[in-house]
């Protein structure tokens, strides 16, 4: 792997007495379309202390990595399953209050529906000119360097990524057993241990094999989307009744003030959240240049569909003012309609966020072995199991700090106080895509969009940014303080090349002892 501007081999080091490939020329259009441009180099492999020659373990270009074994279908389910979670649940309320009105919030779900398509739409672009996994991490390398790009894989992967996971994993627990404790409050300590349940069990799956966590998130997105459906049936019924009362006068009493209105695009945006999650996996999705646009498309489209019809289903049958009391509404649409059987709706909803848990798991994993590729994390959280082609060390750590976060009562705060770090290095991306038209206009472009669509996502997104500073300084202050403890991290595992030789040799043992103990090796160059 030819080192990146001021990346050190301390912090991501495979121990090797070879000498280093030569760089390749940057500008070179021929690299920028090299699916494996960023791989280990044969002569780490060769020197790695685990490195196996079995050809049971070897993947199809002969050499160990990650396969490409995710279809059109599985694309599309990871995007749908890791959209759908918790979101469309608990996020009506959250539009409802920013928008004052059932006209104006129905309105909010289709422009945030079309929102997240330009970032799609851009995405393609970005992933199939740089068909490297880490999504925005790698386009942020690519454009503006090491630097930017550790300060987005910190904050992801350190905070918001195993918080999320961890909330997700709660809120499948709490639906879980909701049914065996109606109109009462759950045990904390039993929706913890169920919640830890949920990352290990999907921990496992992750770990033992790639084709199993696709099956797992096909299977639970087809369970999520039956129930959306369920509920969008049943609100067809509804209007077939007359249950249309509060369509009538659908924008009396919209919202005017411009700020709370983003407040509900940003409740409305969080259910949204997801749509990008194809690409951090693009290395292993089947060929990608044809699958990966039509999955973004089909999911997005199917997606603020089904949120859509869902949220006129709900109004048919929980008023308004329910909704603004904090009431569960798929739980309140349930018990109204389907009588005895109404603790379907929770069931439904708890295999919605298992699925939801498993995309993240999936996806982030893939985050960190890129990241731990390119010198910015661990060198161990870069290789692969000889047995199994997955990147275990990387899930393992995953699922480890996704239960660490189960033990804190500031989960839901460290959300808030990142949130906009999201929206920040997502916008970031797509001004990458800007940059590169610029700075590498012979840059490979399977996808070409028109610059008009980056451009009103980057003015949306610099919107979204921005006003969180004006609307709650306080949090989005400790928010950059969190993110600003990346760069010390940054300037001693990163930048500091000269180590103490003690620390060198402590860690370079510490990455074979994990190595013999998990199996692993570093992924191998694949044969062109």
């Amino acid at each position: 792997m030819p080192p990146q501007k001021g990346s050190a081999a301390t912090y991501g080091k495979v121990p090797t007495s070879s000498k280093p490939t030569e760089t390749p020329d940057d500008e070179d259009p021929a690299i920028w379309n090299d699916p494996n441009r960023i791989q280990i180099d044969n002569a780490a492999c060769a020197t790695s202390p685990l490195t196996s020659s079995s050809s049971s373990t070897t993947n199809e270009a002969g050499g160990v990595g990650l396969q490409a074994k995710i279809s059109l279908t599985n694309g599309v389910t990871v995007i749908v399953g890791s959209i759908i979670g918790s979101g469309i649940f608990v996020s009506p309320r959250g539009v409802l209050v920013g928008t004052g009105s059932v006209g104006l919030a129905l309105v909010i779900w289709v422009l945030c529906g079309l929102y997240s398509m330009i970032g799609a739409y851009c995405y393609a672009e970005l992933g199939t000119a740089i068909v490297r996994s880490g999504a925005d991490y790698a386009y942020m390398l690519e454009a503006f360097g090491p630097f930017v790009a550790f300060i987005r894989l910190w904050v992801e992967c350190v905070i918001v990524r195993p918080c999320t996971t961890a909330i997700v994993a709660l809120t499948f627990a709490y639906y879980v057993i909701e049914p065996l404790f109606p109109g009462c409050e759950q045990p904390g300590t039993a929706v913890t241990l169920l919640a830890a349940i949920c990352i290990l069990v999907l921990t496992f799956v992750n770990c033992a094999d790639v084709t199993w966590a696709t099956r797992v998130q096909d299977i639970f997105t087809y369970a999520k989307i039956l129930a959306l459906a369920l509920i969008i049936i049943t609100g067809f019924v509804q209007l077939g009744r007359g249950e249309y009362e509060h369509f009538q006068n659908a924008f009396e009493d919209s919202e005017t003030d411009i700020g709370k209105i983003s407040l509900a695009f940003y409740s409305g945006l969080f259910a949204y959240n997801g749509w990008n999650y194809l690409n951090f996996v693009i290395e292993e999705l089947k060929d990608p240049y044809r699958n990966l646009p039509k999955a973004i498309w089909i999911s997005i489209c199917m997606v603020t569909s089904i949120y859509t019809l869902t949220n006129i289903a709900y109004f048919t049958t929980v008023s308004p003012s329910e909704v603004l009391g904090g009431a569960a509404v798929a739980v309140m649409f349930s018990k109204r309609l389907y009588g005895f059987m109404w603790w379907i709706m929770p069931i439904f909803v708890s295999l919605s966020t298992f699925g939801g848990v498993n995309g993240i798991l999936f996806t982030t994993a893939r985050l960190f072995y890129v990241g731990a590729r390119e010198g910015h994390m661990p060198k161990i959280l870069s290789m692969v199991q000889v047995q199994r082609l997955t990147p275990l060390p990387s899930v393992l750590f995953m699922g480890f700090l996704s239960l660490l976060y189960l033990a804190s009562s500031d989960m839901y705060a460290l959300i808030n106080y990142v949130g906009f770090a999201t929206w920040l290095s997502i916008g970031m991306a797509i001004v990458s895509l800007l940059y590169l038209r610029h700075t590498r206009p012979n840059m490979p472009r399977p996808i070409k969009v028109h610059l008009v669509w980056p451009i009103i996502y980057t003015i949306v997104t610099v919107y979204l940014v921005v006003l969180p500073l004006y609307a709650s300084p306080v949090q989005t202050g400790i928010g950059l303080a969190i993110i600003c403890t990346g760069i010390p991290v940054y300037l001693i595992f990163v930048v500091w090349q000269s180590k103490p030789q003690a620390f060198d040799n402590f860690m370079d043992k510490m990455t074979v002892f994990l190595q013999k103990v998990l199996i692993v090796v570093p992924e191998e160059k694949k044969e062109q």
